[in-house]
């Protein structure tokens, strides 16, 4: 690895951190990128290459994160949608249920009490979404 790279790294790891730290704030590609001292088009180029997904579908990641951990706790869908940095319900809902699989409401009602007994890092690691991809039918030739 060359010492460009290294610090392309470090500068990468700096917006990640940003994200981590400041998800529901309002964050945008251009302010991730000012973060790592990139253009845009750059840093969504690096950032991809590095962590294998979009600045913005990272954010959306630890956005639907934490609104798991909310609903769980029984916040409303709104509630929930505000206070992880969403500023539409609309879209918020669609993006939980592309990356859950349900809605923030069928999430909110499910039974949660197997995960209390699960230790807090392994049960961020297994309730952590995962994007999974979308099949694609084979036309018949």
């Amino acid at each position: 690895m060359t010492p460009e790279e290294i610090a392309d790294l470090v500068h990468l790891r700096r917006a990640r951190d940003l994200v981590d730290r400041d998800y529901a704030q309002p964050l945008d590609v251009p302010a991730m990128a000012r973060s790592a001292l990139m253009s845009p088009a750059h840093f969504s180029r690096k950032f991809r290459a590095a962590y294998g997904e979009t600045p913005y579908s990272y954010l959306m990641t630890r956005r639907i994160e934490r609104a798991k951990t909310l609903l769980r706790q029984g916040k409303s869908v709104s509630d929930t949608c505000v206070a992880v940095g969403c500023t539409s319900l609309g879209s918020f809902s669609s993006r939980f249920t592309e990356i859950v699989g349900v809605t923030p409401s069928q999430y909110r009602g499910r039974d949660h009490r197997d995960l209390e007994v699960v230790p807090s890092c392994v049960s961020m690691f297994a309730t952590r979404p995962r994007r999974t991809p979308v099949a694609v039918l084979a036309l018949p030739t």
